[in-house]
């Protein structure tokens, strides 16, 4: 569901949730679980960041299910938790890799030319043991054409 790293970094599949109240909170949600289409699960699952966004959340319109969130949002569960970086990975970004909320969220995606469709690069991510946290790129070669 999601994990921690030397209590600074959080980690999940997809985002944050208004429903975030602490750390042990999250320690304590039932595991193994089915998603909902609502709720705490189903925002660590399948929630997006959204640029520009005014509210701190919303129905995420183009999943039809979890949230968006801004970028007040990440620094708000950043303060709440007293964490430094949120890692997500669930969403195809162009170069393997990408920040949001004043480099507060990364978001990382290691499938370099997502299924075909996509022209995107991958990506991962090296923590070291001071937290200093450094991107591998893996380029995404085109196929030529006949």
């Amino acid at each position: 569901m999601c994990g921690l790293i030397d209590d600074k970094i959080l980690c999940m599949h997809g985002g944050i949730s208004q429903r975030i109240t602490s750390l042990e909170a999250l320690k304590k949600t039932k595991k193994p679980d089915n998603i909902p289409d609502e709720g705490l699960l189903c925002d660590l699952m399948w929630a997006d960041p959204e640029k520009g966004q005014m509210e701190g959340y919303a129905f995420n319109q183009s999943r039809g299910v979890g949230v968006t969130f801004n970028e007040r949002a990440v620094e708000d569960i950043c303060n709440k938790l007293d964490i430094d970086l949120i890692s997500r990975s669930h969403q195809v970004v162009e170069d393997g890799y990408e920040f949001f909320a004043n480099r507060r969220l990364v978001t990382i995606f290691s499938a370099p030319g997502y299924m075909g469709d996509f022209d995107n690069d991958g990506a991962m991510m090296d923590v070291d043991e001071t937290l200093m946290c450094k991107f591998i790129k893996v380029k995404h070669e085109k196929k030529k054409g006949l």
